[in-house]
């Protein structure tokens, strides 16, 4: 149904120690469903113009508290979506998590995908094999 796509897709691997002070694609290796074929390559393609409510839960383990921030970003045709988080906690974290909802506004050929920034500290963090990326049409 072209005009009801849907996406829920995971990491295959985990992304260990992932580059500091740059953005680093999330790979997206593992489709759960992918009910128009738009997903391939860790980039979503819009079949059709329309509101897309796209979400993601990528877990990271060995958190740096050195670090400044580190932020995800949705990267579409039309404009980038930003959520972050200081992880100054006083000791390194094992595991959190980063979650974000947006609905976004797609035309037909557009793409998203994701990338992770940490600015500065030590190169340790890993993206876990239990992030999630989704997506559907809404109007």
């Amino acid at each position: 149904k072209p005009l009801q796509p849907a996406f829920s897709v995971l990491p295959a691997s985990q992304q260990a120690n992932f580059a500091i002070d740059s953005d680093v694609t999330v790979v997206f290796g593992t489709e759960v469903f992918d009910q128009n074929a738009d997903f391939a390559t860790n980039t979503f393609t819009a079949p059709v113009t329309g509101k897309y409510l796209l979400t993601y839960m990528i877990g990271l383990a060995n958190i740096d508290s050195a670090s400044a921030y580190y932020r995800v970003r949705l990267i579409t045709s039309n404009r980038n979506y930003d959520d972050l988080f200081d992880p100054d906690f006083g000791q390194d974290n094992v595991y959190w998590w980063i979650k974000g909802s947006h609905i976004v506004d797609m035309d037909a050929s557009d793409t998203v995908y994701i990338q992770i920034r940490q600015s500065g500290g030590t190169q340790q963090t890993d993206i876990e094999t239990d992030s999630r990326f989704t997506g559907c049409l809404l109007a």
